[in-house]
């Protein structure tokens, strides 16, 4: 059972993702990490890996249903190029934060201590999860628009034939086409291990941050970057 103030944290989150949960148990097992329920072995509580697996087929599924009907012109090879590009752990993770995702995850106090909340596999997956949850739990138009909600930048990107996984290039490109701006990549974090070290760097255009991207390399953390620098230039492009 959950206790008040577990409902209200739950409540509190299913509101700002705009889902009115009728199972919270359902959302409240979407947000258990393995650690923290192998701390608690002699009690019962179920991690969300299961839900992680069925959330995964469910995005799976509905990305692979838009880009079918919406880009009927792409052959297989782009469309499985498209689909990965769209749901890729980054972006999955990008979108957890979000939604605060991580802030309401429950963790093995190791997981814990060593960065958990925002580590990009335990986020993405954990955004799986609350996928799966939003299936089971309303259905699958439910989560068909939950997920066409939150992935419209990566789909327009798609329409822009912006998914060749080169983002730093496109970026490159998109910049000195419109102006003789400049782009600038920082780290401005590095965390964990030696053997297990997360970066994080942000873009700038022309002085302005416009992404932030994660990754176990800087390479990664600047690819990653540049795609969300992408998605926010179209948003002020076209607002």
């Amino acid at each position: 059972m959950l206790d008040k103030r577990r409902i209200r944290t739950l409540s509190a989150l299913s509101d700002k993702i705009g889902i009115r949960f009728s199972d919270l148990i359902l959302f409240h097992q979407a947000l258990i990490h393995t650690s923290y329920a192998n701390e608690y072995k002699g009690v019962d509580i179920v991690d969300n890996e299961r839900l992680e697996f069925l959330g995964d087929a469910v995005l799976d599924l509905v990305i692979s249903d838009y880009l079918y009907r919406y880009f009927p012109r792409l052959p297989e090879g782009e469309l499985t190029k498209a689909r990965a590009t769209i749901v890729c752990e980054q972006t999955l993770a990008q979108h957890a934060v979000k939604l605060g995702i991580g802030e309401h995850l429950l963790l093995g106090k190791g997981e814990l201590s060593s960065g958990g909340r925002e580590r990009v596999s335990i986020l993405a997956d954990a955004f799986e999860a609350v996928i799966g949850a939003i299936y089971l739990d309303a259905g699958f138009n439910c989560v068909f628009e939950f997920i066409l909600k939150h992935f419209q930048r990566d789909l327009l990107m798609v329409e822009r034939g912006e998914y060749n996984n080169d983002y730093k290039t496109i970026l490159q490109e998109r910049v000195q086409k419109n102006t003789d701006g400049k782009v600038q990549y920082e780290v401005v974090s590095e965390r964990g291990p030696d053997h297990d070290k997360l970066f994080e760097v942000a873009v700038s255009v022309n002085g302005r941050r416009l992404g932030i991207g994660a990754g176990k390399t800087k390479k990664e953390s600047e690819q990653n970057a540049a795609k969300q620098a992408l998605g926010e230039l179209h948003t002020l492009h076209t607002s």
